[in-house]
Parts: C-alpha cells; sequence; structure tokens
C-alpha cells in the first residue's frame, strides 16, 4: 500500500481510460445478475458483448503501465533488482487473488476432506474460482515480462507464439476441458494467460506509440491498427459457421463440436458447397455485438443452431477470435481517451478516482455490490435495479474518493 501519490508524471489518457474500464466494469458486473438486464450489457460466452469488452481493457491498460513503469524502475534501480521486484509484485498479486477469490468451504467434514485429497480439493477452484480477472492480470504478466522490454517484432512474435500454443491445446484437449462443466472455467481457464497476451501485449505496443517524440502524433496508425486488429478478429470468427446445424429442425447433436478447431470434412464440403452455389454470405459470421442465431429468444440455446466452437468469440474460452477483436476495440477506446485527455486536456472526476486507485476499487466494490445485493432480488423491476446500481456505485466512488483525499493508494 502506497500513501503517496506517485511522484512520476500521471499519462491522464491512460487514468481516464482505467477509470472507464473499472466504472463500465461496476455496470456489467451489477446489472448481469437481474432478469430485467439488457442483454449487451450480459456475458453469454458465444458472442462478444458489451460486458465482454471490459476485462480485455484491463489487459491492455496493464499492458500500456507494464511498459511504463518497467523502464522507469530499471532506470533507477537496474535490470536485475526491477526484474526481481516484478516476479515478488506479480506472486503477491496472485496471493491476493486467492484470498479475493474465495473457494468457499469445499468439504463439510475432516472424513470428507481426507477422502477428497488436495488434489481433488484444488482442482475446481484452480479451474475457475481462483483464475479471474486480479490472476490472470498477473500470470499474463509473469508470461510477457520476458519480452516486455524487447523489440516490437519479438514481442509480435511472442503473441504469434502464444496464440498458437493455444490453438493447438485448444484441438488437443483444452477447449472441451475448460467447457465441460465440472466445472467450466472463468476467463480462458488455467491457460487463458496464452491468449490474454494478446490485449496486452497489444497495450505495451499503444505505449511505444504514444511515447515517441513531441510532435509525432500517432492517431493515424494506431487507428489502422485497431481497425485490422478487429477486422482480423472478426475474419477469425467467420469459421464459428462450419459448425451450423443442418437445419432449425436439426439441431447440432451436442453444445460442444466434436472437433472445435479444425472442421470436419463434411462441415468443410458443407462450406464449399455453399461457396459454388454462390452463397458465400452464409460463411460471414455475426458482426460482434450480436448474437449468433438462438431459438425461442434465449442466446442460452443458440448451441442448438450451432455448436460451440473455438472460432466463436468466448470470454470464457479465451478464444482467438475474441481475444484479437477486444485487443482492436480496446486500442480504439483508448484512442478516444488519448485525444480527448492528451491532446485536449479534458478530465472526469469520477473516471481520474477510480483510474489512480484502480486495484482498490475492484476490492471494495466486491464488498459493496454484496451488501447492497442483499436488498434486490434477481426478479427485480428494472427501475429498482437502476436505483441499486446507482447506489451501488455512489457508495464505492465515495470510499475510493476517500481513500484518495488521503493519498491512499493499494498498489503491490
Amino acid at each position: 500500500m502506497s500513501t503517496d501519490e506517485p511522484a512520476q508524471k500521471r499519462i491522464a489518457s491512460l487514468d481516464q481510460f482505467r477509470g472507464y474500464t473499472v466504472l463500465a466494469m461496476f455496470l456489467v458486473n451489477f446489472l448481469g445478475s437481474f432478469e430485467a438486464c439488457h442483454w449487451l450489457l450480459r456475458h453469454h460466452n458465444v458472442f462478444c458483448s458489451f460486458a465482454d469488452t471490459i476485462m480485455p481493457q484491463f489487459l491492455f491498460a496493464v499492458g500500456f503501465a507494464f511498459r511504463l513503469s518497467f523502464e522507469r524502475r530499471i532506470e533507477s534501480r537496474g535490470a536485475p533488482a526491477a526484474y526481481a521486484r516484478m516476479v515478488r509484485r506479480l506472486l503477491g498479486l496472485v496471493l491476493v487473488s486467492l484470498v479475493v477469490y474465495s473457494a468457499g468451504s469445499r468439504a463439510e467434514t475432516w472424513d470428507q476432506l481426507s477422502t477428497m485429497g488436495a488434489w481433488e480439493a484444488v482442482r475446481g477452484p484452480l479451474k475457475s474460482t481462483w483464475f479471474q480477472t486480479l490472476t490472470h492480470i498477473a500470470v499474463t504478466s509473469l508470461w510477457v515480462l520476458p519480452v516486455v522490454r524487447a523489440g516490437v517484432g519479438w514481442r509480435i512474435a511472442f503473441l504469434l507464439g502464444s496464440a498458437a500454443i493455444h490453438v493447438v491445446a485448444s484441438h488437443a484437449f483444452y477447449f472441451h476441458w475448460v467447457n465441460n462443466g465440472a466445472p467450466n472455467g472463468i476467463d480462458g481457464g488455467p491457460l487463458g494467460f496464452l491468449t490474454w497476451a494478446v490485449p496486452m501485449i497489444v497495450g505495451t505496443l499503444a505505449y511505444d506509440a504514444v511515447a515517441q517524440p513531441e510532435g509525432r502524433r500517432p492517431l493515424a496508425s494506431m487507428l489502422l491498427w485497431s481497425a485490422l486488429l478487429m477486422a482480423a478478429g472478426y475474419a477469425l470468427s467467420c469459421g464459428t459457421r462450419f459448425y451450423d446445424a443442418p437445419s432449425a429442425t436439426q439441431p447440432a447433436a451436442t453444445k460442444l463440436a466434436s472437433q472445435p478447431v479444425i472442421p470436419t470434412p463434411a462441415q468443410v464440403a458443407t462450406a464449399r458447397e455453399k461457396v459454388a452455389s454462390g452463397q458465400v454470405l452464409q460463411l460471414l459470421a455475426e458482426p460482434p455485438f450480436v448474437p449468433p442465431p438462438h431459438p425461442d429468444g434465449d442466446i442460452g440455446k443458440s448451441h442448438q443452431l450451432r455448436a460451440w466452437n473455438y472460432w466463436m468469440m468466448s470470454q470464457r474460452s479465451g478464444t482467438l477470435s475474441y481475444q484479437v477483436f477486444a485487443a482492436g476495440f480496446s486500442l480504439a477506446v483508448f484512442l478516444l481517451f488519448y485525444v480527448g485527455c492528451d491532446l485536449y486536456g479534458w478530465r472526469i472526476g469520477v473516471l481520474s478516482t477510480f483510474g489512480a486507485n484502480a486495484l482498490a476499487a475492484y476490492v471494495l466494490h466486491m464488498m459493496v455490490d454484496h451488501s447492497v445485493k442483499s436488498f434486490m432480488p434477481r426478479d427485480a423491476p428494472e427501475w429498482y435495479m437502476w436505483g441499486g446500481c446507482a447506489v451501488f456505485i455512489g457508495v464505492t466512488y465515495l470510499l475510493v474518493r476517500s481513500l484518495e483525499l488521503r493519498g491512499i493508494y493499494l498498489k503491490l
């Protein structure tokens, strides 16, 4: 914990972007558990909703700040001390994560725990409960640490290599394992760091762009790369159309495709027939923020019309299409803050408060969320849901603001 504002000059766009991301997280985390919540504000695991854009922005911001702060640390302390300190900090964040994401009671009696054994006791939490936002940030940062100071080419090569490992692992076993319901993984599960590296490394590249000499504005290049990344993510997601059910009256046999990464010969043949008959548009996936076909207006039943597969945009699975698109989207959102804050000097107080003390805001919001929802049933009417959300955000802001006024910033 620090009791003083960092001495180095802060980058306004980063604080404002991070503050927006924290505020958006509050919104979707609170509203998502209510029946009245709009589907765009929920996580669905089968397409990229607004809710799914939030976590990649955290990883993007971490990558940006990582590149900035680590360079400063090396300049002041030297490389060996800087690397050692970073490893200690990230391992400390893992420890904090294990406390924040409590696994709950694993056994009611000593006999149950003894029979369960050590691996069975930790298997479930290791797959899901413990691997949430803070853990993914820590593990992904450790994974990226060896190349965070490397040149652009090395970092891009590392990104591509990480993505390739994830694709191979998903084909071999991982996609089925993380989605098998025993339990399901969260945010990509234990191997999620392989694709969470995508938005994090893009964040380091964004820092390189804005750290150019004064007078060189990277607006055009950042906008171009943002568009290219989003287009690439969408192009990858079109692979999901191989897994369409034959027809609405012949639903997919199972929720998970038998070959979720490499389509079967029959699926490839069907796609070729569509091309030959001029039905090329039927090979295009729905754009981001648009759910896949689903019966009875229930997005949760979309697997009946299209089996779950690696190429759909899925935060739960940490799929490559999702991470690439979300990295580009994160860059686009950051660019808005870069223009407004760094070029025009705009500031929004609430975003500054949340952005400068994001870890404290994250920890506090979980406690406030639990307290407010004690008085809010899941079927609450929309007006009551939004009222509760306002109370939740307001109380959390007051707590974080009080820390700010006292110069208290929660850091590791």
